[in-house]
């Protein structure tokens, strides 16, 4: 077995489907680890990801820097630096940045995140 390490500011950021900013920190289709995804999303300050699910997909959030409201099907709840936020697959899901300073989020994903199991459900963000 290899043993892999990334460098952060090595990374380069991609926009995903939702809209949100993403390094993969650790992604099989790049770093040869098989079973799981992590990465850091950034929404900026005031902005939100369109609301989407996965079919396949669980995710893990972890929030590291500033204070989001997370939507998980009905249920609202506000998030901040500490918490973590379990998303089941099927689930429809988005996060908004409240205050202001980007959120920024670890995101764990098993099976790996793939722009193909997203489904968004909306076409863009409502202002």
């Amino acid at each position: 077995m290899t043993a892999t390490k990334t460098r952060y500011a090595e990374i380069p950021v991609y926009i995903t489907k939702d809209g949100s900013e993403i390094r993969e920190l650790m992604h099989p289709a790049v770093h040869g680890n098989r079973l799981q995804s992590l990465a850091e999303a950034t929404v900026a300050a005031g902005r939100r990801t369109l609301l989407h699910r996965h079919a396949r997909t669980e995710e893990l959030y972890h929030v590291t820097a500033g204070r989001g409201r997370m939507t998980l099907g009905d249920a609202r709840m506000e998030v901040g630096a500490g918490d973590t936020v379990h998303i089941a697959p099927g689930t429809p899901h988005c996060i908004e940045a409240l205050g202001a300073e980007p959120l920024r989020i670890l995101c764990c994903c098993t099976p790996p995140y793939s722009h193909e199991d997203t489904e968004l459900l909306e076409a863009d963000v409502p202002h």
